[in-house]
């Protein structure tokens, strides 16, 4: 449910100028979850949302810049689609299958997402584990990647 949550607030910041914990409340609330504002309160803090000016004295909630930024979107679909050979899923564990050796970078692409939904992952030489939660939230994960080949 939360991680859910937190998937729909990042498509709302990403989409809208939200200025108050209360629009994104009701943007929550028009999109079908209904929250109170503590728990938007709480949603912002784990988050790590930020106010940056948007002009005219004015402020809008963003997540906070990547000091190191290494993987964009088109990188990680780049590197997706010149590693990856196969995935699948059990439970709230996504196995992805690479080339051999590239594991491990494309683990770190996918750690660099920040997927509310991703816990962590584990790259070895040809495989990596991403650990979903919650379990819910595997197969629109899944969806997500196979998006991304």
């Amino acid at each position: 449910m939360k991680a859910s949550r937190h998937a729909r607030i990042k498509e709302i910041i990403d989409s809208q100028a939200v200025e108050t914990q209360e629009e994104l409340a009701e943007a929550l609330r028009k999109k079908g979850i209904e929250v109170t504002q503590a728990t938007v309160s709480r949603d912002i803090k784990e988050l790590m949302l930020i106010k940056v000016p948007t002009g005219g004295g004015r402020y809008r909630y963003a997540f906070p810049p990547e000091q190191n930024l290494v993987f964009s979107q088109s990188r990680l679909e780049r590197s997706f689609q010149d590693s990856v050979v196969a995935m699948d899923h059990s439970l709230n564990i996504i196995v992805i299958r690479t080339v051999p050796g590239l594991a491990q970078a494309v683990a770190y692409a996918v750690d660099s997402t920040r997927w509310p939904e991703i816990i962590g992952t584990v790259g070895g030489d040809d495989t990596i584990f991403v650990v979903v939660k919650p379990p819910e939230a595997t197969g629109e994960v899944l969806a997500r990647f196979r998006a991304l080949m």
